[in-house]
């Protein structure tokens, strides 16, 4: 994703110029469905029959089978897992669109064409596979691969390349290909150097580096020669570019996203080698971060995923080494846990190695059970801790009691805590109530589950004809708002389904009614799902759809609250005393004598439509 913010007027074009039925139509067989429509199987579940429904005109998706729905961008976002602006930066690829960003979201930033970027790392990226390939000092690369227990189709596999030991032999490459200076620096693939533009990488391997969609981004590179040759780091990334973000980038994702959510399970691993390990041992949901702690960006790339929510449970499976570091790194990790709803878990080789390591020393099948064997996070957490005292030792039971007590108060579900709680009693050998007490006693909060949207609580009666008068008005409102003149003559009351009044309320209070602004408008999954439903579903009509009949859909909706207003009025009046209450009696009367008539009137002109 490029620096900054895509400037608003670039999302709107993007938006309104991608032909949403032509973007369907890459992942979903389209049929026309008839007045104006198209209608395939959903591509987010598993179903016989289509409920998948776009409507062109409007460019928007909805599905009456799972409730997914939206505009182009939702639909990429939700079909091969992106961001919002990595959907955009897609569409416009797609186009030939070149983006804008601005850099502090208002002021006005240098343009990017983020396209041309792309296409400078994928040229590098063949240039050093090739490399790797030439005899001469290529060979310790290779060497370098043969130990880890890489042959040259895991490395084709993972388009690994080498670097060759020259100051510019890519930068020449790239600049015959015609690449500007400009860009060569901007993607991160070259440096300023005493006579000139010099390559970033010598003498090392290299593993691109690509995003969830595939774009190669940048690269990560180990040195091949002693500190003594190279005093550079062990491993060299890419510097953070107008492409790539290392906090929001996962070494390997391209290939695992497809795998993790269909088995909705991710392996955290700590490196290039890891992940290739894994994946060649058949844990093709294993990912790395880049040169960077797993932070909050990573959880919300997997989070999304994961589709991690209450109603679906995935896993998180981290991997450390066995020393001090890696226990620090699972303690770190603990604490991420309460980012996640999804079950997290530790797998930990006793011996200390690596994935990539134990691959070497047992074979594939030693990776597959130590993922296999994998233990929850909280225990692996709380038993380190408590490693550190001697529990022999009354003062051990206790300082180790003390220590643990707080992380047990972490756990975010409440439920699990008593159940941890015996389980420390019977690890340090103290009475399940010292521990519950201890626990109580601490100090530490218990972090708040995520603020994830509610769903549903009470469902539609789609057969009751109340329920459908007002839902075709609503349909009439998104899809024809030139004809729904009558909308703001509607009764407060016109809407009884709580959703359905809900999105009254948003309507009303928007400028305009825009669907796009609607739904970024509302904060509820439910209402954005419905705005989208509605805007696809055809009018129930055999008729055709005229001003006239609109106005006598309209007029029924009205006589209907009329009907209910008028019944909360006559039971008022029935509670008022005429005589006590003479002034306040006289105009209650007077409104319903005013409601009657207006009923009539939109009673009549129902019928001479509808009737």
């Amino acid at each position: 994703m490029a620096s900054g913010r895509i400037r608003d007027e670039d999302v709107t074009y993007v938006r309104d110029n991608s032909a949403i039925d032509d973007v369907v139509g890459d992942f979903v067989q389209l049929k026309n469905a008839g007045g104006g429509q198209k209608k395939g199987l959903c591509p987010f579940h598993d179903e016989k029959s289509p409920s998948f429904h776009v409507t062109p005109s409007k460019g928007f998706f909805h599905c009456f089978g799972c409730g997914v729905g939206g505009d182009v961008i939702a639909f990429l976002m939700k079909m091969d897992h992106l961001s919002f602006s990595e959907s955009v930066e897609r569409l416009a690829d797609r186009m030939g669109y070149t983006l804008r960003y601005d850099g502090t979201g208002t002021s006005s930033g240098p343009s990017i064409n983020r396209s041309r970027l792309v296409a400078a790392n994928v040229a590098a990226m063949n240039f050093y596979c090739e490399q790797l390939n030439l005899p001469g000092s290529a060979q310790v690369g290779r060497d370098f691969l043969q130990k880890r227990g890489f042959d040259k189709a895991a490395a084709e596999q993972f388009s690994v390349g080498y670097a060759p030991d020259e100051w510019d032999g890519l930068y020449k490459h790239l600049k015959g290909l015609g690449f500007t200076d400009s860009e060569l620096s901007l993607a991160g693939l070259s440096k300023e150097g005493t006579k000139g533009p010099i390559d970033r990488y010598r003498n090392r391997l290299v593993w691109p580096i690509k995003d969830i969609s595939g774009d190669v981004v940048g690269f990560g590179a180990r040195k091949l020669a002693s500190d003594e040759v190279d005093q550079g780091p062990k491993y060299l990334n890419t510097a953070e570019t107008p492409i790539y973000k290392k906090s929001q980038i996962l070494y390997g994702l391209d290939m695992s996203k497809k795998e993790i959510a269909k088995k909705r399970q991710v392996v955290i691993v700590e490196g290039y080698t890891d992940v290739m390990a894994a994946h060649l041992a058949g844990i093709t949901t294993a990912v790395a971060t880049c040169g960077t702690a797993f932070g909050d960006d990573h959880i919300r790339v997997i989070r999304r995923l994961l589709m991690d929510d209450d109603a679906f449970r995935g896993e998180v499976i981290f991997t450390f080494d066995g020393d001090a570091a890696g226990q620090k790194a699972a303690l770190r990790a603990f604490d991420d846990d309460q980012k996640f709803v999804a079950q997290t878990f530790v797998a930990v080789e006793p011996s200390g190695m690596d994935p990539c390591d134990l691959r070497i020393a047992s074979g594939d099948v030693a990776v597959r059970d130590l993922i296999a064997r994998r233990v929850p996070l909280f225990e692996f957490a709380i038993k380190s801790e408590i490693a550190k005292y001697d529990v022999n030792l009354a003062e051990g039971r206790v300082s180790a009691l003390n220590q643990v007590a707080p992380l047990i108060g972490k756990i975010r579900d409440a439920s699990l805590r008593p159940e941890y709680a015996r389980l420390v009693a019977g690890w340090l050998g103290l009475e399940v109530d010292i521990v519950t007490s201890a626990i109580k006693k601490s100090s530490t909060r218990s972090i708040p589950t995520q603020n994830l949207e509610p769903a549903i609580q009470s469902e539609v009666n789609l057969r009751d004809p109340i329920l459908m008068m007002e839902r075709e008005v609503l349909k009439i409102k998104l899809q024809y708002p030139e004809m729904a003149k009558d909308w703001a003559k509607l009764e407060k009351n016109a809407f009884t389904y709580w959703a359905y009044h809900q999105l009254r309320i948003q309507i009303d209070a928007a400028p305009e009614l825009n669907i796009q602004k609607l739904l970024e408008s509302s904060e509820s999954e439910d209402i954005r799902a419905l705005i989208t439903e509605l805007t696809v579903e055809p009018i129930r009509t055999d008729r055709e759809i005229s001003e006239r009949y609109i106005a006598a859909i309209f007029a029924r909706l009205r006589e209907v609250a009329l009907s209910r207003s008028i019944a909360e009025i006559k039971s008022t009046l029935q509670r008022l005393n005429p005589t006590e209450n003479e002034a306040q009696y006289n105009e209650v009367f007077s409104a319903l004598v005013a409601m009657e008539a207006e009923r009539r009137v939109q009673k009549d002109a129902a019928l001479g439509e509808l009737g």
